[in-house]
C-alpha cells in the first residue's frame, strides 16, 4: 500500500489515542499517512484521493462515516472497534498494531457492500435532498406521540399504505441496525438485497419485504402530514404532505478489508445477539 489514512471519534479520547499511534507506527512503512477526525469533511476531502485504505478507529458510526466520504473512490476501509455493538468493526487495537505489517503488505480479502441512495422530491414537483448511505434511510414521525401516514410503492406498485411510527429501507449491512431491532430480517453482509419494514404500524401486521436490488422504493407522506428523513442517522431532511423520498441500490459500494474468514460475520452477529457464548 502506497497511501493510508486514519480517522477517529472526535469525542473519543480513547480513538484519537489510538489513531495517533497507528499513524506513528505506519510512517516509514507506508510512503504517505495522513490522520482525520471523522468529522472533519474538509480534511478527508482532500486526503482520500488515492488512499488504499482508511482505518477507522471508533464504533460503527465512525465507519458509515468514512463509506459515505470514500465516495467515488476505490478505497478499502477498516474498523478498529472502540464502541459498544462494533458489528461493522472487524479488528480490536491491540491485534490491529500486531498486524500493521500483513495490512501493509496487501493481506486480507475484500468484502463488498451495497449502498443505497435517496433522492427527495418536493411536492410541487422540484428536487431535494439527495444522499448515500450504507445502513439505512428512515422516514419517521416528526413528534413524538404523532404517527405518519405514507405509501410505499415499488417501481411504482403501491406495496402498503400504513399509518406508523415510520419506514426503514435498509441494505444488508443494515439489517443488522435499526431493521433488526422492529423485527426485520438478517441478510448475508454481500446481498444487494433492500428490506422495507414499517415501524410500529397502527393496527396492521409489521411485516417486512426483501425487495431485489433493482427495485425502486418510493415513500410518499399524506396530505398534511409532517415527516423526517434519516440517513445513516444523519441527516435530518423535514417532509410535508406530499413529499416523496425514492430509495434504490446506489451504483457505489463500501469496500472492506477482512482479515478474518468470511464466517466471522456470523460470528460476530451471534455474539452480539447471544446466540453464541463469548
Amino acid at each position: 500500500m502506497k497511501k493510508i489514512g486514519i480517522t477517529y471519534h472526535p469525542k473519543s479520547e480513547a480513538a484519537r489515542r489510538v489513531a495517533e499511534d497507528i499513524a506513528t507506527r505506519l510512517k516509514g512503512r507506508v510512503p504517505e499517512v495522513w490522520l482525520a477526525s471523522a468529522w472533519d469533511e474538509p480534511a478527508r476531502d482532500e486526503h482520500v484521493p488515492g488512499t488504499d485504505l482508511v482505518i477507522c478507529c471508533g464504533g460503527d458510526g465512525t465507519v458509515l462515516r468514512a463509506a459515505r466520504a470514500v465516495i467515488p473512490h476505490p478505497v478499502a476501509i477498516l474498523g478498529v472497534n472502540l464502541g459498544r455493538i462494533g458489528f461493522l468493526t472487524e479488528i480490536a487495537p491491540s491485534d490491529l498494531l500486531a498486524r500493521l505489517d500483513e495490512i501493509v503488505e496487501g493481506g486480507g480479502r475484500i468484502e463488498t457492500r451495497a449502498m443505497i441512495e435517496t433522492h427527495t422530491r418536493r411536492a410541487d414537483g422540484t428536487a431535494g435532498e439527495h444522499f448515500h448511505a450504507l445502513n439505512d434511510a428512515i422516514v419517521g414521525r416528526a413528534a413524538l406521540g404523532r404517527t405518519v401516514q405514507f405509501t410505499v410503492r415499488m417501481d411504482g406498485t403501491t406495496v402498503g399504505s400504513y399509518r406508523a411510527d415510520g419506514v426503514i429501507v435498509a441494505t444488508a449491512t443494515g439489517s443488522t441496525a435499526y431493521s433488526l431491532s422492529v423485527g426485520g430480517p438478517i441478510l448475508h453482509p454481500e446481498s444487494r438485497e433492500m428490506i422495507v419494514t414499517p415501524v410500529a404500524p397502527h393496527l396492521s401486521p409489521a411485516n417486512s419485504l426483501v425487495l431485489p436490488a433493482g427495485a425502486l422504493v418510493e415513500i410518499e407522506i399524506a396530505a398534511a402530514q409532517h415527516a423526517i428523513l434519516s440517513v445513516d442517522g444523519q441527516p435530518d431532511v423535514e417532509l410535508a404532505g406530499g413529499d416523496a423520498v425514492t430509495v434504490q441500490t446506489s451504483d457505489h459500494a463500501a469496500r472492506f478489508l477482512r482479515l478474518g474468514p468470511a464466517g466471522d460475520f456470523f460470528t460476530r452477529v451471534g455474539r452480539r445477539l447471544n446466540w453464541l457464548s463469548e
